[in-house]
């Protein structure tokens, strides 16, 4: 049996990190904090001020007080294999 599974995330565009995840821990429901994805992407401007969006890897910066140190890394695998890549440039 798998420990965690991913339930869903609710974030959406323009503003993909600003979310609610929710996962499956030994069958428990799991909610985790509000906002909890962080983007590994980035948005730049050229000397000619257009605007670059790069997409990027999330980590999850908040976790559920209880929730197994040892599960982290698996969290945030399971989070990137089920949600659109992070950094839309939406909060520019």
């Amino acid at each position: 049996m798998e420990r965690l599974k991913f339930v869903s995330y609710d974030g959406t565009y323009p503003n993909l990190c600003r979310g609610k995840l929710i996962m499956e821990l030994d069958g428990e429901t799991i909610s985790f904090p509000s906002n909890c994805l962080v983007s590994g992407g980035s948005v730049w401007f050229d000397d000619e001020w257009n605007e670059h969006v790069e997409e990027g890897k999330w980590n999850i910066n908040k976790f559920p007080p209880s929730f197994p140190k040892g599960l982290k890394s698996v969290a945030v695998d399971i989070v990137n294999t089920n949600v659109e890549l992070g950094c839309c440039g939406g909060c520019i």
